[in-house]
């Protein structure tokens, strides 16, 4: 029996013992309304999210073109949007999750205003608009499964055996649009503690998933800019042990925390590891210091720091700002041992942030850890922040070049000119764009492929290009011929924005609670008709 026939003879046990008090109920009804809110809290959300996660990551683990991915969305509806046409265009939403990025929040959603990436936004935006995507996405469950009872009963009506049954096989099997949400929280937002108060609000707003960078709290910048400062491997497991106290205190067992690195840009450090011995994981933070060796008391001048690392005397490098420089090359090894000390002190997940999206640079890193920890696999950020074009027209240049291939019909620095797009060259950058995440996953230990930033940017895109039309000489016929006749031919829901915000759910609801009775909006004279 399904969970929603289930539903309604529980229901009309719970009327039936109840009397006549209980006569207007109708049990379908109810059971209707139940499934159509299958989730009554962020816990709900995050409990059955992390199981979907875990079971993604094994299937990975046997077989790498099961990679998983998301897009970044800033608001709800686009959450919403999302989901829905990945459930038009593929059929399921399997493996396919969402992405809630600290840039867009800073960006979009800071009562600020549009502030840059430096944890300068409210802490309490973050949970917020996890949230905000689950009640999206949970009014998406309930419109669809709206639409499908609404088939169930004209099917009923005309008296057709088997549109019931196919309709209501429908609903038996209905997949949900509530899908993992892998969560930025910065570098924590102050101390441990601070750490563990925002990760439980994160996961009772329904994250499962937690990233994590190793900069320093309040000198934090985005993983794409200049002046990254990290912190010793001793503060950064902290945090990681805050996030896992959060996700077991609320009962998320299954919870997982993305560790991410910034070391590969980030060239300074803000405090000297403590260190008790030579080896421990303060001693291997040291040894990455840039500095001189000294002899003696001799070549201390007055306020100079002096450590031991690597059996010598060392005064590091240390700026006006007070903050201490890393050795010029050492970016790729800090990484390694970045990653190789999260997944020994409780992350599941790492991430890499790079300059650039390159698979043999990525495997380069990944292949060094595997050899400690085998099953190490990352979340990678297919950045906007690339110039994505340019970067992979030089590197098949380069590739070709290498190979002895003739180029001279190529100038590496201007390969961005369209000028350039029909080329041969060109074309097989655009093939190896197209098959970058495929790649990755398969030779780089990718799990999971996001975009950060990508509905920002067609946001901006698609008003840029209305305002164009609309406001000059296309005028009305800009937004009629470039949106609504789109959405209509291509089959976007929310053409029938009435439907999208509720109002065909909001008419059942009156007709269960006044019967007849009931004043609805979705009558003959709804203009909505008209789609």
């Amino acid at each position: 029996m399904s969970a929603y026939q289930d539903a309604m003879q529980q229901i009309a046990r719970l009327r039936q013992q109840n009397g006549e008090a209980w006569s207007a109920i109708n049990p379908e009804s109810a059971a209707r309304m139940r499934a159509q809110n299958r989730f009554h809290t962020g816990l709900d959300i995050a409990k059955y999210t992390a199981r979907i996660m875990r079971a993604d990551m094994a299937a990975y683990d046997a077989d790498s073109s099961q990679y998983t991915q998301s897009l970044g969305c800033w608001h709800g509806f686009v959450g919403q949007q999302k989901l829905i046409a990945i459930k038009k265009h593929f059929g399921t939403t399997k493996r396919k999750y969402l992405y809630l990025s600290g840039w867009m929040i800073a960006a979009l959603r800071s009562e600020f205003g549009p502030l840059p990436d430096q944890s300068m936004h409210e802490k309490t935006a973050v949970p917020a608009l996890i949230e905000e995507l689950y009640t999206f996405l949970k009014q998406a469950d309930a419109r669809e499964l709206g639409g499908y009872f609404r088939e169930l009963d004209a099917a009923k009506a005309a008296g057709d055996s088997t549109k019931v049954a196919a309709v209501q096989s429908k609903i038996d099997n209905f997949e949900t649009h509530v899908v993992p949400i892998i969560a930025d929280i910065d570098a924590g937002f102050g101390n441990e503690e601070a750490t563990y108060l925002l990760a439980k609000k994160m996961i009772e707003a329904g994250a499962c998933a937690i990233q994590i960078e190793n900069q320093v709290s309040d000198e934090k910048q985005c993983g794409h800019q200049d002046g990254k400062v990290t912190v010793p491997h001793a503060d950064f497991l902290a945090k990681i042990n805050a996030v896992r106290y959060a996700f077991l205190e609320l009962g998320v067992d299954d919870g997982i925390i993305v560790a991410r690195t910034d070391s590969l840009g980030a060239g300074l450090t803000k405090q000297i590891a403590v260190t008790n011995k030579p080896g421990d994981l303060g001693d291997l933070y040291n040894s990455f210091l840039d500095g001189d060796v000294i002899n003696g008391a001799d070549d201390i001048a007055n306020g100079d720091v002096v450590v031991k690392a690597n059996g010598r005397l060392l005064k590091p490098k240390r700026l006006a700002s007070g903050l201490f420089q890393f050795k010029q090359g050492s970016g790729v090894d800090r990484v390694v041992l970045d990653c190789i000390t999260s997944l020994q002190h409780g992350a599941d997940l790492l991430w890499i942030e790079t300059e650039k999206p390159h698979v043999g640079q990525i495997a380069e890193m990944v292949n060094r850890i595997r050899e400690v920890v085998p099953n190490a696999k990352l979340v990678y950020n297919n950045s906007p922040s690339f110039n994505w074009t340019l970067n992979f027209r030089q590197q098949v240049f380069d590739a070709w070049k290498t190979a002895g291939k003739d180029v001279s019909a190529y100038d590496r620095a201007l390969l961005m000119s369209a000028d350039y797009d029909t080329t041969e060259l060109a074309l097989e950058a655009d093939n190896r764009i197209r098959t970058f995440q495929a790649d990755a996953a398969r030779e780089a230990g990718i799990f999971h492929h996001l975009i950060t930033l990508p509905t920002y940017h067609t946001a901006a895109l698609s008003t840029d290009n209305l305002a164009k039309e609309y406001f000059g000489a296309a005028g009305m016929l800009g937004y009629v011929a470039g949106v609504q006749r789109q959405e209509i031919r291509q089959g976007i829901a929310c053409v029938k924005h009435q439907n999208m915000s509720g109002s065909d759910v909001g008419d059942d609801h009156k007709e269960y609670f006044s019967g007849e009775a009931a004043l609805k909006a979705g009558g003959a004279h709804n203009t909505m008709n008209q789609f």
